[in-house]
């Protein structure tokens, strides 16, 4: 079906979006950090990134930006997931190129159904 990439700190929320992910037949790779995701984008070119917005290091929002503005991950869709949940984070996610912001605790079918439709565009 294709493969994810989840960015997540924590290993409580890893394994959750993991589970709905690989019950759907999509192979997950994981990243604790921004770098880590930053160099995991470039080895394996993921179908689908999934970013917490709270990261050591850098900002999922940074995060997002960056990939969205170099031609080479651009095209890759962003899915934020996070406990910001308010109105302006998600405007705000949207203004760093996010195609999704999904807030947690998440909605599991809704999750699952916004990636399909990100990996099949």
């Amino acid at each position: 079906m294709g493969t994810a990439l989840v960015v997540d700190d924590s290993l409580t929320e890893q394994k959750i979006i993991t589970s709905c992910l690989e019950k759907e037949g999509i192979n997950v790779l994981i990243a604790s950090s921004g770098e880590e995701a930053l160099e995991k984008v470039k080895s394996t070119r993921p179908d689908v990134i999934v970013l917490d917005v709270v990261l050591p290091g850098r900002s999922g929002f940074e995060i997002c930006r960056q990939l969205k503005a170099e031609a080479s991950t651009s095209t890759i869709p962003i899915i934020i997931c996070s406990t910001k949940g308010s109105e302006m984070d998600k405007f705000w996610g949207m203004k760093q190129g996010a195609d999704a912001y999904i807030p947690k605790p998440i909605d599991q079918a809704e999750f699952v159904q916004t990636v399909k439709q990100l990996i099949k565009q």
